[in-house]
């Protein structure tokens, strides 16, 4: 005669309850923050123009160029700072 175990569903029950009293208030109090849509104007570089001018003219004022060359940059995915006349880049706002 072979006796058989009868599982039970009370320490699933359990732990089920020991993790929602310790997640649900962490989960309570965060706060999702929607981020905002990137702004941009476009500049057709012409003859002559550098990234550096481009930057200058569109950073304001005290502010780090090289800070907007990377915006630029990164908005446009430039890999080198060479431009060509014509070409249209988006400059973040």
């Amino acid at each position: 005669m072979s006796t058989r175990k009868k599982i039970t569903l009370m320490p699933v029950i359990a732990l089920v309850a020991l993790s929602l009293t310790v997640t649900l208030p962490t989960l309570s109090g965060m706060r999702l923050y929607a981020a905002t849509a990137q702004r941009y104007t476009t500049v057709t570089v012409q003859r002559g123009d550098t990234l550096w001018s481009i930057a200058a003219s569109h950073s304001a004022p005290n502010a780090d160029v090289q800070e907007t060359i990377d915006r630029i940059s990164q908005a446009n995915h430039l890999a080198a700072a060479s431009l060509q006349p014509g070409q249209h880049l988006r400059i973040p706002e």
